[in-house]
């Protein structure tokens, strides 16, 4: 990155501590600054355009310069800038978003609960699962299943959650009782010689074994993403989900939905447990909700799951948890729009039309020299890089490659995220077919100048 000696770099690097970041590399290198955007594309301090095809974090559904949400939240600011929910409280804002997530939730899910980001919200889903369990007289009944490389947020009791390494090292997590259990993707994790089919049927011994060997009654919930995000845009095997979902159903134990980069469209569904064939007990969902204009987040659960938390409220007197900013009228405005856009100009459908454009054109990569397996669905893909495609070997040291490659996008214009060794991409819900072409030809003069960069230094 081109260093840029001005007053705001240089506060930034003076003042400011940035989430998943070096810190010591930062001194040196400095921020991007954004300064404004524009539908799918944002620009810098120094003027450069940019294709944002990373949606932000996965999350601007309707692009960066949408006024219908920003005119949302000024009226909803002179109205009621600001009100609680606490203790019979309410205003409309929240009863309305409430109604319209119970209307788009899978059938049976028909309460919500206000969060301000999706870490908070698995938190509160720990919390929850505890507070029903206790209330239904299984104290015993408390242990998470989670997957390795699964991502449910940074909180003690979401990052414990969370399956990757860089959230655990010196945080001294997991800090609760969860196990991680294999990542269900294939290309990776499959053993020589093993079939897909065969791969989810050692997957679900797996889960089987583990319910059995720490015992039905002690293990509260099973919590995933239907299509992993954060830790390398990973689709299940065929089978999967529904192979969970039933051994989950036979031992009485929650299964806990993860839509928080999934949902409202990403996949080319409402939400992405419908594309992968299962129905969950609680699903949690943000970003896309507002798309990031306003910090919220939502956890909509089935009746069996709200009747155990009102009941034992009852008993105690009250549901000792929440937040100051639970259900902001301003956020819960923004968000009531944000649906509206959706629906009004079809996003959901656009993602669906434009998944085969989009993903083809990213699989004509997988015979690149860099590119070990191209993957993903609806408006969401990555491309894992390895030195050797056949044996999946990383390029040493193993996380250095993507890096190299997301700088080059930037360079050529196009934002995209590095995750490990996979090159991550997720545009907004409103990207054209123009602009799908665009991030490939972007993508492509990217990887053949790192092909050319490697191939000088003898690394391939």
């Amino acid at each position: 990155m081109t260093e840029r000696p001005n007053s705001l770099h240089a506060s930034d690097i003076a003042h400011s501590m940035h989430p998943y970041t070096n810190m010591r590399a930062h001194e040196e290198k400095g921020p991007m600054i954004i300064t404004k955007g524009d539908g799918v594309r944002v620009h810098d301090d120094q003027g450069k355009e940019y294709i944002e095809a990373l949606a932000g974090l996965w999350s601007v559904a309707v692009g960066f310069s949408e006024t219908r949400l920003a005119d949302a939240a000024y009226e909803q600011l002179k109205r009621l800038p600001y009100y609680h929910s606490f203790a019979h409280k309410a205003h409309e804002p929240s009863i309305r978003l409430a109604e319209k997530l119970a209307e788009m939730a899978p059938e049976g899910m028909n309460r919500v609960f206000f969060n301000n980001s999706g870490s908070e919200a698995n938190d509160t889903v720990v919390k929850m699962a505890w507070f029903l369990n206790n209330g239904l007289g299984r104290p015993e009944k408390k242990k998470f299943l989670a997957r390795n490389k699964g991502y449910h947020g940074i909180t003690i009791a979401s990052g414990s959650l969370t399956g990757l390494p860089g959230n655990h090292k010196d945080f001294d997590l997991p800090a609760i009782p969860v196990t991680h259990l294999t990542c269900p993707h294939y290309w990776r994790w499959g053993e020589n010689g093993e079939s897909e089919a065969q791969f989810t049927a050692r997957l679900l011994k797996e889960l089987e074994d583990t319910i059995e060997r720490e015992g039905p009654e002690t293990i509260a919930a099973f919590i995933g993403e239907p299509v992993m995000g954060a830790g390398g845009v990973m689709l299940p095997p065929e089978g999967y989900w529904p192979g969970v979902e039933a051994i989950c159903r036979k031992h009485d134990i929650l299964l806990v939905s993860d839509e928080v980069i999934n949902g409202f469209g990403r996949l080319g569904t409402t939400w992405g447990c419908q594309k992968m064939g299962f129905t969950p007990d609680i699903l949690v969902t943000s970003k896309q909700l507002t798309s990031s204009y306003m910090p919220l987040a939502a956890i909509i659960v089935n009746d069996r799951v709200y009747d155990a938390i009102a009941d034992n409220s009852a008993k105690l007197g009250t549901f000792g948890h929440g937040f100051t900013g639970s259900g902001h009228p301003v956020a819960c405005a923004v968000g009531l729009e944000n649906l509206a856009i959706i629906e009004e100009r079809d996003l959901m459908g656009n993602a669906a039309r434009l998944e085969e454009v989009f993903q083809s054109g990213l699989r004509k990569f997988a015979d690149h020299p860099l590119v070990g397996q191209v993957r993903g669905t609806g408006l969401i893909a990555g491309l894992e890089l390895a030195k050797n495609r056949e044996t999946k070997e990383s390029f040493a040291p193993a996380g250095s490659m993507a890096p190299r490659v997301v700088a080059a996008c930037a360079d050529e214009g196009l934002i995209v995220r590095a995750v490990y060794e996979t090159v991550a991409l997720c545009p907004p819900l409103i990207v054209t077919e123009a602009d799908v072409a665009e991030i490939h030809a972007r993508l492509g003069r990217a990887l053949d100048r790192v092909l050319a960069e490697v191939r000088a230094e003898g690394l391939l």
